[in-house]
């Protein structure tokens, strides 16, 4: 199989490196990616079992490097090889599979370890960073990393991390015989993950490089111009649980951007009151919120 478009399925994981260490991807995808790039000298960071190692000399690459706590390299503290043209990696998905219990040992440079998101995103892009830049000129590092569910949250790990270099393209893996897959959930609201993310970043200069950050911030709704009274409005008898008085509406939108801006605002939002279907009365003075 090549790489034909931005969607990519491999239904087996192919005869590279072994089935049983947890969290293997399919030597398919890099053999495609060696196949399609045809890298001088290939790097590859977090090799786990060796399947990368191995879809290498199947093809003849005999000028690359593998790097994995494994075999000794703490990508967190040591230096990395320079000058490859091509890297690929596959570093955890946060601590959702415990690569200690694989390897035999626990390591502070396992960044499968327990710890906060915001820790486990920190270290993951000083990981792409040291790659990067130890990556020659005009040269591609191809990622793969997968969404996680935890305690109901959902975080997409390319979104939050930040990114480092030209993105040439983004491509879409389903995701084959996954834990999530397997189960049977009570609830149908729930949707199992079943896809990964291969981002290629090119390196096109050699110190200027273009990097993307995503910060997350809490902003209140209220502060928005662009909001409309029905929207106001509706806002306040959510928080208010679906009915309450015009006073209490009045004190929860007073602060906004809107009524700010408007004189006659406690007039515009009895107005609103009484011409959206949103809203009906339930005595005088008293509101409730319609969803239908």
């Amino acid at each position: 199989m090549t790489i034909e478009s931005t969607i990519l399925s491999y239904p087996n994981r192919g005869k590279w490196g072994k089935s049983s260490y947890r969290g293997n991807c399919s030597g398919h995808i890099i053999k495609d990616l060696l196949e399609h790039y045809k890298p001088q000298k290939f790097l590859e960071v977090f090799s786990g079992s060796g399947t990368g190692k191995e879809v290498a000399l199947d093809l003849g690459i005999t000028n690359s490097v593998h790097l994995d706590l494994n075999n000794g390299f703490n990508i967190l503290s040591d230096d990395i090889p320079t000058g490859f043209d091509f890297a690929f990696s596959h570093p955890p998905y946060w601590d959702i599979i415990h690569y200690e219990t694989q390897r035999g040992q626990a390591h502070e440079g396992d960044l499968s370890n327990p710890m906060d998101y915001e820790e486990f995103i920190k270290k993951l892009d000083l990981c792409n960073s040291k790659i990067y830049s130890s990556m020659a000129n005009n040269g591609r590092y191809a990622f793969l990393i997968g969404d996680v569910r935890k305690k109901g949250k959902y975080y997409s790990i390319i979104k939050d991390m930040a990114w480092i270099g030209d993105l040439e393209v983004h491509v879409i893996k389903e995701q084959h015989n996954t834990v999530s897959g397997r189960k049977s959930y009570y609830s149908n609201s729930f949707i199992p993950i079943a896809h990964e993310h291969l981002l290629i970043f090119k390196k096109n200069q050699i110190w200027q490089v273009p990097i993307k950050f995503t910060h997350t911030r809490v902003f209140d709704l209220r502060a928005f111009e662009n909001n409309t009274w029905r929207d106001l409005i509706q806002g306040a008898l959510e928080y208010l649980g679906g009915q309450a008085d015009l006073t209490s509406i009045y004190n929860l939108i007073k602060d906004s951007k809107k009524t700010k801006k408007n004189q006659n605002w406690k007039e515009k939002v009895r107005q609103t009151l009484q011409i959206n279907t949103n809203f009906s009365p339930v005595e005088r003075g008293i509101w409730k919120l319609d969803i239908a």
